[in-house]
């Protein structure tokens, strides 16, 4: 049984299929029945891809496994038995054999007053629909006012957290609200939309390599984003954000993208983390425990290349910790042999959007229209459906008018930034 159904718990699954051919009951268990290829999410927002194409069907794409939909809640290793809720609250249990927790994360939060109650944040496809309608929604409200005042609050957009996820949401949003100004005759003669991209860090994209960083400012700089870095927020408000500097913002938008912290689940097992990831060995088997395996955001996988540190949590190394744990898993059950993970990362790459990227594919740095072109075939590449999809919306985007329209399906009280399940949006009950 899978717990999960991210990079790691998806690639887990089809791998696990794909060995077994059918002499083993794998049971995926997931609150939704879709993979979202998180890395294009910002395009989403943007209005540049639609919902569905980066959603890829888990009963269509992988065959031999069994989808349960439900989100886990409590598992007891002595009975080897999960339990979980499904999407019309009902309770229900499922045994396992082996199991592989691929559960993943969930945002970060700071002790920050009204951060909580007036931050979105964007780990799930309900917080990217919420925000690109609140955007919409912003810029129309903004071109109606009469009041200045309000018209430049209601555009100017405060994103928190310069890595990878807060850089590119500003990269892509900035190019969104300027599509929506042109649109709008009510913001065409008056100032651009602003943007402000805040970090305690010393400088964007701190993971990275400097170069990478210094290119992805000097593009947001070029397009207007108020880059700040050594800046963090003291406060939320629902009229603005008041800065660390005393500096007060007048904003309706606050885009949090701090970072994630792996899902509360892995808490509540009792067994040993490491900054909240569950602990594994090499062979991503959870000690003591030799029925149970992790991998992912969720737990802390020893990195072989770097001795004394565990693998960080990018999407490169849970594809990849997939793998290796549905063979490792087989092992356990009499087929093949078990095998350490290790990986030395290949590059990564930063869309920024229009014909920008920053990227460093082994370890090659490139900037510009070349690295956007490698970016999106790296990402083409990745996703494991859909493909035709995607590359169509982009070549629709570069040829048509961005399309500024908000439905008002996904509600702010649905994704609240405090949510353990992002990826799925609250309703009423």
């Amino acid at each position: 049984m899978i717990v999960g159904a991210g990079f790691a718990g998806y690639e887990c699954a089809r791998t696990l299929s794909r060995t077994a051919k059918g002499a083993a009951e794998i049971v995926l268990l997931n609150p939704h029945d879709y993979f979202l290829y998180v890395p294009l999410l910002p395009e989403v927002a943007a209005g540049i891809l639609e919902p569905r194409r980066i959603s890829v069907s888990l009963t269509g794409t992988l065959p031999g496994v069994r989808l349960v939909l439900g989100q886990a809640h409590d598992v007891n290793l002595d009975a080897r038995r999960v339990a979980y809720t499904d999407p019309e609250d009902r309770e229900g249990t499922l045994e396992y054999d082996r199991l592989v927790l691929t559960v993943g994360s969930v945002n970060k939060l700071l002790p920050i007053p009204g951060v909580a109650e007036h931050a979105h944040g964007f780990r799930g496809m309900p917080e990217a629909l919420y925000l690109r309608d609140h955007i919409t929604r912003q810029c129309e409200l903004a071109g109606a006012a009469e009041d200045p005042d309000e018209r430049a609050a209601r555009t100017t957009f405060v994103v928190v957290g310069a890595g990878y996820t807060g850089t590119e949401v500003a990269a892509h949003g900035v190019l969104f609200t300027d599509a929506l100004a042109r649109q709008n005759t009510g913001l065409r003669d008056g100032p651009r939309p602003r943007w402000l991209l805040l970090d305690i860090a010393d400088r964007l994209l701190p993971e990275l390599d400097e170069r990478l960083s210094h290119t992805a400012e000097r593009v947001l700089r070029r397009r207007g984003v108020d880059v700040r870095t050594g800046t963090s927020v003291k406060e939320a408000t629902p009229d603005g954000v008041l800065l660390d500097d005393g500096e007060f913002i007048d904003s309706r938008s606050l885009i949090w993208c701090v970072g994630v912290r792996p899902d509360p689940l892995v808490a509540s097992m009792g067994l040993p983390t490491d900054r909240g990831r569950l602990c594994v060995d090499e062979y991503l088997g959870v000690p003591g425990r030799p029925e149970v395996f992790a991998c992912g955001d969720a737990a802390a996988v020893p990195d072989l290349t770097r001795p004394g540190k565990v693998t960080p949590m990018t999407a490169q190394h849970a594809q990849r910790q997939g793998k290796v744990a549905a063979r490792n898993v087989a092992a356990s059950c009499g087929h093949g042999t078990a095998r350490a993970y290790e990986h030395h990362d290949l590059g990564f790459m930063v869309d920024l959007g229009g014909v920008q990227a920053a990227a460093n594919p082994l370890h090659v740095p490139l900037s510009g229209p070349l690295a956007s072109a490698v970016t999106r075939g790296y990402h083409l590449m990745a996703m494991p459906g859909n493909r035709v999809r995607v590359a169509a919306d982009w070549l629709l985007d570069a040829v048509l008018p961005r399309q500024g329209v908000q439905l008002g399906l996904v509600r702010s009280w649905s994704v609240p930034l405090d949510t353990e399940t992002p990826e799925v949006a609250r309703v009423p009950r």
